[in-house]
C-alpha cells in the first residue's frame, strides 16, 4: 500500500473525520491519523456524552414534577449513577464505531498513532503517547501505523484540551476536568464549578439534577458570558430557583485539598473572600488548541494564542498546509469543526462557488435547563457597531404549546437593521431552544428581511410559533401578548 496522499487529516474528530468523507467523496486519496480514539472529543468525551447524561438529568427533573401532569409515581426516584455513566458511555461507543464503519464505507485509510510534521507535505507518524482508551473499538486490522507519509495537502485538525489554571490544576480525584465529571464513580454531595460557559454550566444543571448542592464561579459579570445578557439574566433566575448558587466577578484564588474534599478561597471583586468546601471542584475554564509537537515551529507556522492562524478556508501561511476546528480558534464547536473541514476540502478540490465561513453565523448552544442558544450579534455587540437595531421579545408564558409542556418560562429575543430589515442576532431561553435556533440560523444565512419572516406560516401549536412572534414584536405587531 502506498503512503502517498492527495490529503491528509491529523485528528479524526468531527471537523478531521467529516473532512475526510468531503475529501473522499471529491474523488482524493485519502487518509486520516488518530492517536486515541475515533471522532475525537465531542463523540467520546463532550458534545455526545453530555448529552446523554443531561438526559437522564432532564428525566429526574421530570419525575421529581410528575405531580404537576397530574400522575404520582409510587416510592422515590434515585439516580443509579453506575447505570447513567454506563448508558453515556454505550452512546459514545456506538458513535464511535459508526465513524470506524464510515472510514471503511469511504475507503479512507486510518493511520494509527502520533503525526509530527517534517515538511508541508509530509508527516512522521510515531507510536503514540496517549492510550487506547474506551469506547474506542478494538483498532481493525489492516489499518496503517508508524511510518513516514506525503500528500499533497495537509489537514491539521487536532482539536483542543481542558485550560487549566496555574495552581488549580486538575489531578483527576479532587479537582475534575470534563473527563472526571462525566464518568464519576460516585456522585458527590456538593461540587464547585469554576467556570460558566457551556461545559461548566451544563455539567452543574446536570449534577444539580442528581441532587447535588452545586455552586458555580465565574469571573465575568454574567453567567454564560458569550450570551445576551438578557438571555443570561433569565437563565440564572431561573439556574438559582433549581437551588444552584452562582456567583459572578468571583473568582477562585485558591484551592486547598483535603483528604476527600476542596476548600475553595473564592474572592469577590470588592476584594473579600469567601471560603467554600465541596466534595470535588470542576475546572472549566475553557479550552486550547492542541498544537504542540506537531513540528508546527520548525515549519513557521503562525499561531495565536495557542491555536493556528488561518483564513476562512483554513488555509495557514505555509502552502498546503491547512487547519480546521478548535486548534483553528473560535468559535470551538463541533458544528463549526464539520463546516470547516467541508470547505476546507472543497477548496482544495476546486469546487466551483465555495464560501468563507462565516464564524458570525455559527450558532451556539448550551443544554443546561433551561437550554439556552443562540446566533447572530448581541443586543450590546449590535449598538457597539453603531447599529440603529429594532429589538422583538417574546415570553413563553404566552405560548399555548409551552403551557401544555409545562415550560412556560423563557424568552425568544430577535435583533434587526432597522433601515434594512436584516436579522442581525437571535437569542432563546427555554424548552427546546437548541432545536429551535436553526430557524433563525437558516434564514440569516439566507439574508431573510424581516418581511418574509413574518409572512411565514408557522405550524400550531408549537413553540416555533414564537420564533414569529418575536419578529412582530419588533415591528409592533405582535399578535399574542
Amino acid at each position: 500500500m502506498s503512503n502517498a496522499y492527495d490529503v491528509i487529516i491529523i485528528g479524526s474528530g468531527p471537523g478531521g473525520y467529516v473532512a475526510a468523507i468531503r475529501s473522499a467523496q471529491l474523488g482524493m486519496k485519502t487518509a486520516i491519523v488518530e492517536r486515541e480514539h475515533l471522532g475525537g472529543i465531542c463523540l467520546n468525551w463532550g458534545c455526545i456524552p453530555t448529552k446523554a447524561l443531561l438526559r437522564s438529568a432532564e428525566m429526574m427533573d421530570y419525575a421529581s414534577h410528575a405531580k404537576d401532569y397530574g400522575l404520582t409515581l409510587d416510592g422515590k426516584m434515585t439516580a443509579d449513577v453506575k447505570a447513567v455513566v454506563a448508558r453515556s458511555r454505550g452512546v459514545s461507543a456506538r458513535l464511535n464505531g459508526g465513524v470506524g464503519f464510515l472510514m471503511k464505507k469511504n475507503k479512507i485509510d486510518v493511520i494509527w498513532g502520533e503525526a509530527k510534521l517534517t515538511k508541508a507535505n509530509e508527516i512522521v507518524v510515531g507510536k503514540s503517547s496517549k492510550p487506547v482508551v474506551e469506547p474506542q473499538n478494538p483498532v481493525p486490522k489492516g489499518v496503517k501505523g508508524e511510518g513516514t507519509y506525503t500528500a499533497k495537502h495537509i489537514i491539521v485538525a487536532t482539536g483542543a484540551r481542558p485550560r487549566a489554571l496555574p495552581g488549580i490544576e486538575p489531578d483527576g480525584k479532587l479537582i475534575w476536568t470534563y473527563f472526571e465529571a462525566m464518568k464519576p464513580d460516585f456522585m458527590p454531595k456538593s461540587i464547585v464549578v469554576m467556570g460558566s460557559g457551556a461545559i461548566g454550566i451544563e455539567f452543574a444543571s446536570f449534577y444539580r439534577s442528581m441532587g447535588v448542592d452545586v455552586t458555580v464561579v465565574e469571573v465575568m459579570s454574567q453567567v454564560m458570558p458569550v450570551e445576551d445578557a438578557e438571555i443570561s439574566a433569565i437563565a440564572r433566575k431561573a439556574l438559582e430557583k433549581r437551588g444552584m448558587k452562582i456567583l459572578t466577578e468571583a473568582k477562585v484564588a485558591k484551592v486547598e485539598k483535603g483528604s476527600n474534599s476542596i476548600t475553595a478561597h473564592v474572592e469577590t471583586k470588592d476584594g473579600k473572600v469567601q471560603q467554600i468546601t465541596a466534595d470535588r471542584l470542576i475546572s472549566a475554564v475553557g479550552v486550547q488548541g492542541n498544537i504542540e509537537n506537531l513540528g508546527l515551529e520548525a515549519l513557521g507556522v503562525k499561531t495565536d494564542r495557542g491555536c493556528i492562524v488561518v483564513d476562512g478556508y483554513g488555509k495557514t501561511n505555509v502552502p498546503g498546509l491547512y487547519a480546521i476546528g478548535d486548534v483553528a480558534g473560535p468559535p470551538m464547536l463541533a458544528h463549526k469543526a464539520e463546516h470547516e473541514g467541508v470547505v476546507c476540502v472543497e477548496k482544495i478540490a476546486g469546487v466551483p462557488g465555495v464560501h468563507a465561513t462565516d464564524k458570525g453565523k455559527v450558532p451556539g448552544c448550551t443544554y443546561c435547563h433551561p437550554q439556552v442558544a443562540s446566533v447572530g450579534l448581541t443586543e450590546a455587540k449590535a449598538k457597539e457597531q453603531g447599529r440603529d437595531i429594532r429589538v422583538g421579545r417574546f415570553q413563553f408564558n404566552a405560548n399555548g404549546k409551552a403551557i401544555a409542556l409545562g415550560e412556560d418560562n423563557g424568552l425568544v429575543k430577535t435583533i434587526f437593521d432597522k433601515k434594512t430589515g436584516e436579522l442581525l442576532g437571535a437569542h432563546m431561553v427555554g424548552a427546546e431552544v437548541t432545536e429551535l435556533i436553526q430557524g433563525f440560523v437558516v434564514a440569516m444565512n439566507l439574508e431573510t428581511t424581516e418581511e418574509e419572516l413574518m409572512h411565514t406560516i408557522f405550524p400550531h401549536p408549537t413553540l416555533s410559533e414564537m420564533m414569529k412572534e418575536s419578529v412582530l414584536d419588533a415591528y409592533g405587531k405582535v399578535l399574542n401578548a
